[in-house]
């Protein structure tokens, strides 16, 4: 097989053509020049026994030797376009094995949803057990998956281990007061944390690679959506199981509550998962159209949130001080529409080719960036009048800590993606800025788990 007759070999040496000719320098015969060297190359590599798209590889790594140019598209595409080929590993296991040991660990998870039931905490008066401890009984399951596949040292497994044994320590073993405002914040930064731990395991302990990051990044939002389309298919069947035993007069609510339910979620949680990595050619074309759907929906909402918080004139009624703008109902929805935001965001950035100039839908997504930093300032705003109003809270104090770390998270974004669009900066900035930002956000969920109960008396 020749480079002449191989179309993915031929598409390959075109992205690389391409890439090289986008540089003013260089003219068309120099690119020709070039070309000929790197086709000589793979010719020689393939006669030696190289695959070609193997042969492909290694000819632009050594031309990499001979110029900058072509060092540079290796160090840019050797993780991107080809990463298929660069990520799959000599001792990573088969790809044949990856589907007996989602489904193996998905029933483990469905049999560790239940193992509290053996000492009598059931779903129904268990709620708040269930709830604390949610990440803690179903997502080592999904980390253990992505050890396993990448056959991770033991090193990574103990790091990847030791939070989730602090994590269920530290909500089982804190006093915590009935109801507590600091139980239900700890449980919910708790996933957080524990969700950007499972990245840990699903970059095999390569923490420190900004596109290691961008890939955990990305399959979040690719297991959101498989996730989704998962629980889609499980609400048509349970609608049936309820329909099919009702018209035998059977009520098989109590199985559905009990078993159905809870079962499927923990097992769909590793199946998405395993998923995600494969059929990742079929969801990257999903996700993206989906970014592409919501970001100017989403920016139509963030503006006229600001123009209605404008209209208000004031963030404080002047009869009863009561902060129309911050009630608190209100704020945390302004919270989750900037945490979606974020996440439009992170999506379309790790969906996106490095190399393509900037383009309108870049532009959109700045004044969606713009659009949520005034509503941010709006809400924080807003909780600093019900902090000086009604004093410090920890669920005040947690949506603060948050707002102002999307605000600084958000306002770099936002600056690094106007000079990209400028073509003053690479994208490649930009990337690294966002991914930067997630050991914020498991230190910020952190000290939320371990330091806020204490500090405010497990109320």
């Amino acid at each position: 097989m020749t480079a002449d007759l191989d179309p993915q070999l031929e598409q390959q040496i075109t992205t690389w053509r391409d890439y090289v000719s986008r540089r003013e320098a260089i003219a068309g015969r120099d690119v020709d020049e070039l070309e000929d060297h790197l086709r000589g190359e793979i010719g020689r590599l393939e006669a030696s026994g190289l695959a070609p798209d193997e042969a492909f590889l290694v000819a632009v790594k050594r031309m990499g030797a001979l110029d900058d140019l072509s060092r540079e598209f290796a160090r840019e595409h050797s993780e991107r376009l080809w990463k298929q080929l660069v990520i799959a590993e000599p001792d990573a296991a088969p790809r044949s094995r990856a589907l007996p040991l989602a489904l193996g660990l998905a029933v483990a998870a469905a049999v560790a949803i239940k193992v509290p039931a053996l000492f009598g905490i059931d779903f129904e008066d268990g709620a708040q057990f269930y709830a604390r401890n949610i990440a803690v009984l179903v997502l080592p399951f999904l980390a253990t998956y992505f050890l396993i596949r990448r056959r991770s040292s033991p090193a990574t497994i103990a790091i990847v281990a030791a939070p989730f044994v602090l994590a269920a320590l530290v909500l089982n073993l804190y006093p915590f007061a009935a109801d507590a405002a600091t139980l239900a914040l700890a449980s919910i930064h708790a996933v957080v944390a524990l969700w950007i731990v499972t990245g840990i395991a699903y970059t095999d302990g390569d923490v420190r690679s900004s596109r290691a990051r961008m890939d955990f990044i990305r399959f979040t939002g690719e297991w959101f959506v498989y996730f989704v389309l998962i629980a889609l298919g499980g609400a048509v069947l349970v609608g049936l199981t309820m329909g099919v035993f009702g018209a035998i007069g059977l009520d098989a609510a109590d199985v559905v509550e009990n078993w159905l339910l809870p079962c499927g979620v923990a097992g769909a949680v590793v199946i998405a998962g395993w998923l995600v990595e494969a059929k990742q050619s079929v969801i990257e074309n999903i996700a993206p159209v989906l970014t592409k759907l919501f970001t100017p929906l989403f920016t139509l909402l963030l503006l006229a949130f600001f123009v209605a918080g404008l209209l208000q004139g004031s963030l404080v009624e002047p009869d009863d001080g009561v902060v129309m703008f911050g009630q608190r109902d209100m704020l945390i929805t302004f919270d989750v529409v900037l945490v979606v935001v974020l996440a439009l965001l992170l999506y379309a950035l790790s969906a996106r080719d490095p190399l393509t100039p900037a383009s309108w839908f870049d532009r959109l997504q700045l004044v969606m960036v713009v659009a949520a930093i005034l509503v941010d300032l709006l809400v924080l705003i807003a909780m600093v009048g019900r902090i000086a109003e009604y004093g410090a809270s920890p669920n005040k104090l947690a949506s603060l800590g948050l707002n102002l770390i999307l605000l600084a998270n958000l306002a770099g974004a936002a600056w690094l993606q106007l000079r990209f669009v400028l073509g003053r900066t690479r994208f490649e900035r930009l990337e690294r800025w966002q991914t930067g930002f997630v050991p914020v956000y498991l230190a910020w969920s952190a000290v939320v788990v371990l330091v806020f109960p204490p500090v405010f008396g497990y109320a």
